[in-house]
């Protein structure tokens, strides 16, 4: 990988893990309790050391996903209002968005 790192259990270049690896999860989180980019919740919680800390929402204008395709880095606001990265129009995995609270907090 070039560029950004992302740590965890990563499986190619476009910041697939071994937790989630189809076609459309090529999307990396900077985690804010360390300031390093995941691939996921799991790669976290098993390689950083340190429990996870969510986004308040007052930081939503902080540059906090990685699209592993093209390597833009998106707001959170912004990844929060689209399925597809807004520099090469890869589709994100929905499903992630069942895992929003995780990262972001949501109220």
């Amino acid at each position: 990988m070039t560029g950004i790192p992302v740590l965890g259990r990563v499986v190619d270049d476009e910041t697939r893990c071994v937790h989630y690896s189809t076609p459309e999860d090529v999307i990396a989180i900077r985690f804010r309790c360390c300031g390093d980019y995941y691939p996921c919740h799991l790669c976290h919680e098993e390689t950083a050391g340190h429990p996870a800390e969510q986004w308040p929402l007052d930081e939503r204008e902080r540059l906090a996903v990685l699209c592993g395709v093209c390597r833009n880095e998106l707001s959170i606001a912004s990844y929060l209002t689209v399925s597809a990265c807004p520099s090469c129009n890869s589709t994100f995995n929905p499903g992630c968005r069942l895992h929003t609270h995780l990262y972001f907090t949501t109220s």
